[in-house]
């Protein structure tokens, strides 16, 4: 199964999630998931990245040419996409994906996370999009879309294909049941 995983393109300053990036790649690859996610070697990217590549797993990135020297693309992996644009990336990355993982990270994360939610509210991708909420950084997402159900603008039946996780066995157990009913 192709999993994309969205998180930063710099480190952050937890080591949490730092150490949970690399345990995140190391469980993609002991299962034999591919990584698809944004090309980069720096930040919680290449660490997500370099745990799959060290465990013997399979990376697919996908990076813009205008970053690929910002965000430094990563030289070993699998395979490299190099689109033009942000747009065609995050194409890209939904057309090769199966499952997506969204851990902590800037507006470029919550802004590929959030057109995951809306394509599934719309029927257009089965899911599961999974929020690694890691020490509550997606409790303000999660109280969002609480908010937009209050409001009637999102069924709450988008959790049957969202979910906010905090443990690793949480998001291992949703990905396997996504495997299992492949």
């Amino acid at each position: 199964m192709n999993v994309a995983v969205y998180l930063g393109s710099s480190m952050g300053n937890d080591p949490t999630i730092q150490a949970m990036a690399q345990k995140v790649g190391e469980w993609l690859a002991k299962h034999h998931h591919t990584l698809v996610y944004g090309g980069a070697q720096n930040g919680l990217m290449g660490v997500v990245a370099d745990s799959v590549l060290a465990n013997g797993g399979h990376v697919i990135g996908v990076i813009p040419q205008f970053l690929e020297r910002k965000e430094q693309a990563h030289a070993n992996l699998d395979e490299l996409h190099i689109v033009d644009t942000m747009a065609q990336r995050k194409t890209m990355m939904i057309e090769l994906a199966d499952a997506f993982i969204a851990m902590p990270g800037g507006p470029g994360t919550l802004e590929e996370v959030s057109e995951i939610i809306s394509k599934i509210r719309l029927d257009q991708l089965v899911g599961p999009c999974i929020l690694f909420d890691l020490d509550h950084y997606y409790d303000p997402l999660k109280a969002q879309i609480d908010k937009m159900i209050e409001y009637g603008y999102v069924d709450a039946s988008i959790y049957d294909s969202v979910f906010f996780v905090s443990t690793m066995d949480a998001l291992a157990h949703i990905l396997d049941q996504k495997a299992e009913g492949q």
